[in-house]
This record gives structure tokens, sequence and C-alpha cells, in this order.
């Protein structure tokens, strides 16, 4: 049996706990009583996020050569945010690298443009959760060591990656013992793709400036729902609580966060005595906005038969 593909009921199993442990109509009086103005300003920067996370493998994708139009670059960043919202770690956002093979031929360069768009996704909330952990040092002891160590693996891990010699040397004894001789030739032409074009390193910080901005717009999204559910904690709080709550929603046993994420959230905000119910529904209602303008927005670029990205 494939114990595997139930780890995601985990993360629903704890959501469905802790709603009941809260008190469910205790999150619906909070959810019912949110001020309107705010969440009108966070459903602002949810479309401000979506064209941020855009232009950041966008800008990959013009130094890779990659010669996708942004509106096209922005229908696929929807499709894959679709995708990301059904699958353990948001792993679904990996077909951006499919429809991308419509400018690139193969789909190694895609496969590339999102690997090094994660590998700076991930490095940059990591550096988040080192750089905002003087806010809660009182409070919390965080493994700051080990997410500087982490950080610094990933910055090695990411120049020994991008140079194509060194990845062969590792990569050709997997190549020779474990890929089946029929897709030989085909790994070596997609691996080949995968290295074409492969951005300067000087590059890299622009791409990593990036991801932070995009941090800082989805963390503003839920300071915004907080703001309307009364939670009047400093934005910088937030700064140093969401990477972490970020990165525990990375371990793959829940679908989109779901579950890992409000008990991430509850445990933290609560050293500051934010309410429980209160926390819950900042998170059900900034989950929800994304949702909403996602289906909003793909269902007007198909009705306007303009998602041609789809076909």
């Amino acid at each position: 049996m494939n114990w595997k593909k139930y780890l995601p009921i985990i993360g629903i199993a704890l959501f469905i706990y802790i709603l009941i442990r809260i008190n469910v109509f205790d999150v619906i009086n909070e959810i019912k009583n949110a001020d309107l103005f705010f969440l009108f300003i966070a459903l602002v920067f949810v479309f401000i996020a979506m064209i941020i996370q855009t232009f950041k493998w966008f800008a990959i994708a013009v130094f890779q050569d990659i010669k996708v139009p942004f509106l096209e670059a922005f229908k696929i960043n929807l499709i894959g945010n679709f995708y990301g919202l059904v699958t353990p770690s948001k792993i679904g956002t990996v077909i951006r690298a499919e429809y991308l093979k419509k400018y690139t031929g193969n789909i190694g360069k895609g496969l590339s443009n999102f690997v090094l768009d994660k590998m700076m996704d991930l490095s940059s909330v990591i550096f988040m959760a080192i750089l905002f952990s003087f806010v809660l040092g009182d409070k919390l002891d965080l493994p700051v060591s080990v997410f500087f160590v982490v950080f610094l693996g990933f910055v090695g891990f990411t120049l020994f990656f991008i140079n194509k010699k060194r990845s062969r040397f590792v990569l050709k004894i997997f190549h020779k013992k474990f890929v089946p001789h029929k897709i030989k030739d085909k790994a070596k032409v997609t691996f080949d793709s995968f290295y074409e074009n492969i951005p300067k390193k000087r590059y890299f910080i622009l791409f990593f400036l990036l991801n932070l901005i995009n941090w800082m717009i989805l963390y503003l999204i839920s300071y915004f729902v907080g703001l309307s559910l009364g939670i009047e904690l400093p934005f910088i709080y937030y700064l140093a609580i969401y990477p972490i709550a970020t990165l525990v929603t990375m371990i793959p046993i829940s679908i989109n966060g779901l579950g890992t994420q409000e008990a991430a959230l509850i445990s933290m905000f609560a050293l500051f005595g934010v309410e429980a119910a209160k926390v819950f529904s900042m998170s059900i209602i900034s989950l929800f906005l994304g949702l909403f303008l996602l289906v909003v927005m793909i269902f007007f670029l198909y009705i306007k038969n303009n998602f041609s990205v789809v076909s």
C-alpha cells in the first residue's frame, strides 16, 4: 500500500481538530464581523501578489531567453496556482514547465525555470525567518543557527547546481544506473535543455530580492485581514511569524498547508495574546480571498475567450 498518498489527510484532520477545539461558532462570528474596508485592501494586495508571483519567474525566463509574453505568463501562473491549491506543498505548480514547452520546445528549460524560482523562493523565506527572528527572541527559542546553516546550504547548493559540468558529474552515475535505456536519449536532451541559457550568478541577487518582495506582499494580505478582525499587532510581527509558518506548511502532510499553517500561526500569535479564533479566521479568510480572486480571474479570462494557454 502506498501510504504516502494518505499523508495530506493528516493536515485536513488537524484542521478539523483545531476548528472543533476553537468552537466553530466563534470562528463564524469573527468572520461575520470582519471589517470590509480592510478586507478590500487585502483583496487588492492579492491581485498585486499574483502580478509579483508571475514577474519573479518571468524575470528568470527573460534571462533564459524564453520568449513568453507577460500576459501569457500571468495566465500560466494562474493555472499553476490552481494546481498548487490542491496538491501537497503546492507541488502542482510544476505544471508551469509543461505550459512553457510551447515557448521552449522541450520541458527541460521550463523545469529549470521552475526549480530556480523555487530555490530562490525557499531561500528567501528562510532568510526572512533569520532576519526577523529577533522579534520572537524573548518569547520563543528559535533554532536560528539551524536556519542559518540551511540558508548557507541552499546558497552553496544553488552555486553548485547551476554549473552544468558539476551537475553532469554527479548525475552521470544516476543516469547510467537508474534511467531506463529507452529514455536515456530523451533524458540527455532534457538535461541539456535544462542548462541552456542558465542566468549568470549576478542576476540571482535580483531573483532573490523579487522573492523577498513577493513574500512581504503575501504577508501584507494577512496583516490587513488581521486588522479586519481586530488584530492590531505591528506588521513586523507578521514578518517574524509568517516565514516560520510558511516553512511548516512545506511539510507534505497537507493540502496547501491546510491545518499545519493554522496550528503554527495559533501557537505563535498566542505568544502575543491573540485569540485562537481570530488567528484561525485570519488564515481562512486569507485563503478564501486568494481562491476567490483566482477563480474569478480564470473565469473572466475563459469567458473572454482569451485563455488560449489552456487549449
